[in-house]
């Protein structure tokens, strides 16, 4: 689904989308109208501008995710504040892209988000981690930490360093899937939603060093 209140911007990327194989199951222009429309709609991924004339990003991002707890929202705005970003983000998007990106970068911001990547525009990411770090508690007691398996915290660790999906399993010599798979494992075990929730308790936790 695509979110964006300029027509001729919306349409573009709705066009781009659907020429790369994506199904384009809504494209609106008001945040209001998003939520009313997402149930139906049901996406996997929300292309998601930041400024709408209606509401807020981050209030369209919650209201999405308290109607749909596992869609995944790429943020596609011409801000590049570091506020913005980080809002967005602890809002619960999962990436944030600038809209001077090219085609093909957007297109592949739009396929690692769908595959549960924290896709970020070139130092954006870096903010975001050091913005968490930042905001770490202090670790927990080892004995009230979920009991995860060597090869789950061996996973969360490398997803924490910014490793995609691809390059866990290469790191690994396991598949795709298989990664896939402990990450869903681990998000249930520690009852986050998403890779950054994820990427977050790995740093307050000390595993991403």
């Amino acid at each position: 689904m695509v979110v964006d209140d300029h027509p001729m911007w919306r349409d573009g990327v709705a066009r781009d989308l659907a020429e790369a194989g994506y199904l384009v199951t809504a494209a609106v222009g008001e945040g209001v109208q998003a939520l009313r429309v997402a149930v139906a709609a049901a996406p996997d991924v929300v292309v998601l501008d930041l400024q709408l004339p209606d509401l807020a990003g981050v209030d369209v991002i919650r209201g999405l995710l308290a109607t749909l707890p596992a869609v995944r929202i790429l943020m596609l705005s011409a801000s590049g504040e570091q506020q913005d970003v980080l809002d967005a983000v602890k809002a619960g998007a999962s990436g944030y892209l600038i809209k001077s990106a090219g085609r093909a970068e957007f297109l592949d911001a739009v396929r690692r988000t769908a595959e549960g990547d924290a896709v970020f525009t070139a130092g954006l990411a870096g903010l975001v981690l050091g913005e968490y770090r930042r905001l770490a508690a202090a670790p927990a007691a080892p004995e009230d930490r979920p009991l995860l398996t060597d090869r789950e915290t061996e996973v969360l660790r490398l997803v924490a360093k910014g490793l995609s999906y691809k390059q866990v399993a290469d790191r690994l010599v396991v598949s795709h899937r298989t990664v896939q798979n402990h990450v869903q494992n681990t998000l249930g075990k520690l009852q986050l939603h998403n890779r950054v929730e994820l990427v977050r308790y790995a740093i307050e936790h000390g595993l991403d060093g």
